[in-house]
């Protein structure tokens, strides 16, 4: 299991730059951001979350999360199947979330394309595909020595792009494919001076 580095607490911790000074940013930058993450319905949430932030910052998705989970059953894919007409009008009256018909019918959408995707293969086992290696599922350590080393896409992200696109899932081009597998631990992009990459 992934441990994250110990910092001393007379020390001012390093962190990647874009989360700032934002107390929520950090502790998601700190605790979640760069963890290898497994679980299919977990990576699935993730997932609708990342696309959730296509033409907007994913902060203002991190201080909606727990609204998302709230309207969306708390992302369980089978119910959101299930969402009807009548769902999504409610949907875009609720202002904890961002109001956006393509978004939210993307969301019932992608539940529907994830149940037939797990009912041939585990959704987990399909995501990770993309940095499978002959040992394994293992992350890719890139280690930039500074942030604008970061790419924005990537060969792969545009590969799982291309593979989930054709699967039937909505909102999911290469840049929101790099930015899902950064977030779920595909990709450990802290910067190499960050007190808190993660080791494999």
């Amino acid at each position: 299991m992934s441990n994250l580095t110990t910092v001393s607490p007379f020390d001012k911790p390093v962190r990647c730059a874009w989360c700032g000074d934002d107390p929520l940013y950090q502790a998601y930058h700190d605790t979640e951001w760069g963890k290898p993450e497994y679980d299919g319905k977990r990576l699935f949430a993730l997932l609708c979350l990342e696309s959730m932030q296509a033409g907007l910052s994913w902060i203002t998705i991190l201080r909606r999360r727990e609204a998302y989970y709230r309207a969306f059953a708390d992302f369980e894919p089978q119910i959101i199947a299930t969402f009807d007409d009548e769902k999504v009008a409610e949907l875009l009256q609720d202002a904890s979330i961002i109001r956006h018909r393509g978004k939210i019918e993307a969301i019932i959408n992608n539940a529907k394309a994830y149940l037939a995707i797990s009912a041939c293969e585990d959704f987990g086992e399909y995501l990770w595909r993309v940095v499978r290696t002959a040992q394994g599922r293992a992350p890719v350590d890139n280690c930039p020595p500074s942030e604008k080393d970061v790419p924005a896409q990537t060969p792969a992200s545009a590969a799982l792009a291309k593979q989930l696109k054709k699967d039937g899932i909505k909102f999911v081009g290469a840049t929101t494919c790099y930015a899902f597998m950064q977030a779920c631990g595909m990709v450990n992009d802290h910067v190499a001076h960050c007190d808190f990459r993660h080791s494999s």
